[in-house]
């Protein structure tokens, strides 16, 4: 606590919580598993595996940690709750996870040299405090090389979306 501040010390998250949630999110993936193992054939086929096998077990086995990791977290409660990350810390992940999961939604819908553009942009203008002008050059600048290095002399063809489209990429 600096200078008897408590504002850093209010925690977002405990241990509790992310061990609770980690484990569901992991029972749920486990379970996916094994359904969509099912759905490719998770036994025995005329004297062979099917392709589904092995993913099955793993399937059960996730699921079946997760749950005891679950079961094990609820039922531990004999000391207090211990602070994971703090309102602060959860801030700065927060500030870099929220623009990257944008940046890679935005690759399935406007292509991966427009996003980088936003995505490089919005980093120097709200991170970095940069001036638009420079902003703009920067981020449409590294996009055009990138675009003309993986498009035009590599010709290794990477998402696009509409205006490489309108260009004829």
């Amino acid at each position: 606590m600096e200078n008897g501040k408590h504002g850093d010390r209010n925690f977002a998250v405990s241990y509790l919580g992310v061990e609770l949630v980690v484990s569901a999110i992991l029972f749920l993936t486990g379970l996916a598993i094994i359904f969509d193992s099912q759905r490719m054939g998770a036994g025995w086929s005329g004297g062979n595996l099917q392709p589904g096998y092995f993913p099955m077990r793993l399937g059960i086995l996730i699921s079946a940690v997760s749950a005891a990791i679950f079961v094990r977290a609820l039922f531990k409660r004999s000391k207090p709750a211990k602070e994971f990350v703090t309102n602060t810390e959860l801030g700065r992940v927060l500030a870099v996870l929220v623009p990257t999961i944008l940046y890679v939604v935005g690759i399935q819908f406007i292509g991966i040299y427009v996003s980088s553009a936003f995505f490089i942009g919005a980093f120097m203008r709200i991170g970095g405090k940069q001036g638009w002008v420079k902003t703009i050059l920067v981020s449409i600048g590294t996009s055009v090389v990138l675009f003309v290095l993986f498009e035009v002399i590599f010709l290794i063809p990477l998402p696009k979306g509409p205006l490489e489209m309108l260009l004829g990429y």
